[in-house]
C-alpha cells in the first residue's frame, strides 16, 4: 500500500500543498510515498505576457492566504521573456529519483519549489535546477554533485522517463494538480483532488485505509 502524489513543482497550488503533504507523510511513515510529475505546462513555448503574470498572481494570493507560504512576486514580475515551461523542473524531479533511489524526493520537490517561488530563480534552466537539486540531495546525505546531476537531467533516458510520468498521470485520470492517490495493491483511489489542509487529508486517508478497495472520494 502506498501514496502517489501527482504534481508539478511550478504549479502554485502544489507549492501550497507541499507543507500539507510533508505533514501527512510525517504522520504516516509506514506508507511509502511515490511522486509522479504531471507537466502542467510541459513543452510550453509562449512568452508569458503581463496578463499571464497577473493571472498567476491571483492564484498565488489565494495559495498564500490558505497555506501561509511566501511568494517572491517582484522576481516573477521582473522576469522578461519568460517561457513558463514546466518540463525542465519536472525532469529534475525524475533526475533526482534516478540519481538517488530511496532519497526523500518530497524534500527535493519542495527545495525546487522554493527556488522558484521564494528565491526567484529561473527553474527552466538546467544548470540552475542541477545546483538546487544536488544541494538538496547532499543535505539528505546523497553525494551527488551539480555536474553529475546535470548530466543525468540532460540524458535522453531521463527525458523519456519524464514523458512516461506525464502519460502515467493521465492514465490514472489525473487532469489537475496536486492530486493525492492511494494504491492499495488492487486499485488506485483518490484521496485528494486539489489542495487540502492536512487535517482534511488525514480524514480522507483514514476512510481509504479502513475501507480498502473503496475510493475515499465517494464517501
Amino acid at each position: 500500500m502506498k501514496l502517489i502524489y501527482v504534481a508539478d513543482p511550478m504549479c502554485s497550488w502544489c507549492y501550497g500543498f507541499g507543507k500539507e503533504m510533508t505533514a501527512l507523510k510525517d504522520k504516516h511513515p509506514e506508507l511509502a510515498l511515490s511522486i509522479m510529475v504531471g507537466g502542467v505546462r510541459a513543452g510550453a513555448t509562449d512568452i508569458l505576457d503581463e496578463e499571464g503574470k497577473q493571472f498567476r498572481l491571483g492564484h498565488w494570493a489565494r495559495v498564500e492566504e490558505l497555506s501561509g507560504l511566501p511568494f517572491n512576486r517582484a522576481a516573477f514580475l521582473g522576469r522578461a521573456n519568460f517561457v513558463y515551461d514546466t518540463e525542465p523542473i519536472c525532469r529534475a524531479i525524475v533526475a533526482a529519483r534516478n540519481a538517488a533511489p530511496g532519497a526523500d524526493l518530497l524534500a527535493v520537490f519542495r527545495a525546487l519549489q522554493r527556488a522558484f517561488y521564494v528565491d526567484g530563480l529561473d527553474t527552466t534552466d538546467g544548470r540552475v535546477l542541477a545546483g538546487v537539486a544536488s544541494a538538496a540531495l547532499r543535505e539528505l546525505g546523497h553525494a551527488v554533485g551539480a555536474d553529475d546531476f546535470y548530466a543525468i537531467w540532460a540524458a535522453p533516458s531521463t527525458i523519456t522517463d519524464t514523458k512516461a510520468d506525464f502519460v502515467a498521470a493521465r492514465a490514472l485520470g489525473v487532469r489537475s494538480f496536486p492530486a493525492l492517490l492511494l494504491d492499495n495493491g488492487r486499485q488506485v483511489g483518490v484521496v485528494s483532488a486539489g489542495y487540502a489542509p492536512v487535517a482534511e487529508l488525514e480524514r480522507a486517508l483514514q476512510r481509504a485505509l479502513v475501507a480498502p478497495g473503496a475510493d475515499p472520494s465517494s464517501h
